[in-house]
């Protein structure tokens, strides 16, 4: 009898629907931006991962067209198994994650005296990686 493939994706899974942050009027959010990594950039709005950022969770969909700046939303996958597209450094298994660049995560830094009055930012438990593509990790 052979390994069971698991659909970890669905287990536990938690979504929360945010305003998207705006640059010169224009959503920094599009269709294209579905899968990606999201932050927490103002009171109840998001946009793509930065280098460094708090990592909030994966961005799972749009309501409205591209063309509706302003009016959209996004709902975002905060809790449960999820996978998302990694930069360097590229995390390992048992570690966690902040935010990359442009909608990515990377390994989280080791706790040190330049965490933030908040504390540490990283977030999840990495349990999958994909060679240097993407990371299934526990929020």
């Amino acid at each position: 009898m052979g390994v069971r493939d698991q659909n970890l994706e669905a287990l536990g899974a938690m979504f929360a629907t945010f305003n998207i942050k705006q640059t010169a009027g224009v959503d920094d959010l599009k269709d294209i931006d579905i899968g990606k990594a999201v932050t927490v950039t103002s009171s109840y709005q998001v946009g793509p991962c930065t280098d460094g950022s708090v990592f909030l969770g994966k961005l799972v969909d749009l309501t409205l067209t591209d063309a509706e700046n302003g009016k959209r939303v996004a709902t975002v996958q905060i809790k449960g198994v999820m996978t998302v597209s990694i930069t360097t450094t590229n995390p390992v298994v048992g570690n966690r994650v902040v935010g990359g660049a442009s909608g990515t995560v990377k390994q989280a830094p080791a706790l040190g005296a330049s965490d933030p009055a908040g504390g540490n930012i990283a977030r999840g438990t990495v349990i999958a990686v994909n060679g240097t593509v993407e990371c299934t990790l526990v929020m």
